[in-house]
């Protein structure tokens, strides 16, 4: 298999935790390079990324990857359960990328623009729905070690990049105690752990500026 990812982006850390949870062998396409740019442009004209090359398959978008990844190489850790426990997993999935993620993206992306082209209603939007889900998301937490009643899934590594980067963005508060201690369980998980120190040497990328606590 080859990932086509680069290590400071939060999707691509989302599969590479999956990957790294089981220790799944794969070759790592990383976009700094420009051969692995010219290599994606070939399989996915759009250029976003991660894509995962897998025995001829061009599998797009992180939580299709991850699921693929449970079907057809799957591990010790189950990141996606069957039944009622599965669709715990995949719907905070889609709440972490929908809700944290995108809104997260928006806030970064605007300071990327110049000044002239900022979007100052829309970052206040996105400011707002994540001072609206981190409380839902706090209280979600209450009597839990990983966000799913199932351990360590698909919600989790979803959960890392988007409150990873989502924090420096747009703090989450102190008053948020269980959502901040996730946060932190997260960020001492070993394979959390390698994506994050992976990602270090990238960090000028990030336009608010990185904070060094992490």
């Amino acid at each position: 298999m080859k990932l086509y990812a680069h290590p400071f982006s939060s999707y691509s850390q989302k599969v590479l935790i999956a990957l790294y949870e089981n220790a799944t062998p794969f070759e790592y396409r990383n976009l700094e390079e420009p051969a692995a740019n010219a290599e994606l442009a070939a399989l996915w004209p759009l250029k976003r990324f991660p894509v995962l090359l897998d025995d001829g398959r061009c599998i797009l978008e992180s939580s299709t990857i991850v699921t693929h990844l449970q079907a057809h190489h799957p591990g010790p850790v189950c990141l996606l359960p069957p039944g009622d426990a599965g669709l715990e997993v995949h719907m905070l999935d889609r709440v972490f990328d929908n809700y944290v993620m995108t809104p997260m993206q928006k806030v970064v992306l605007d300071a990327l623009r110049p000044v002239t082209d900022r979007d100052r209603y829309g970052v206040a939007e996105a400011r707002e729905l994540l001072d609206q889900i981190y409380p839902w998301l706090d209280q979600r937490l209450e009597g839990r070690h990983w966000i799913a009643d199932a351990g360590f899934t698909l919600a989790d590594c979803a959960a890392a990049p988007s409150l990873f980067y989502a924090d420096w963005a747009h703090e989450i508060p102190a008053g948020y105690g269980r959502l901040r201690a996730y946060r932190a369980r997260l960020l001492s998980h070993p394979s959390i752990v390698r994506v994050v120190d992976e990602a270090r040497p990238f960090r000028h990328y990030f336009p608010l500026g990185a904070p060094a606590s992490d």
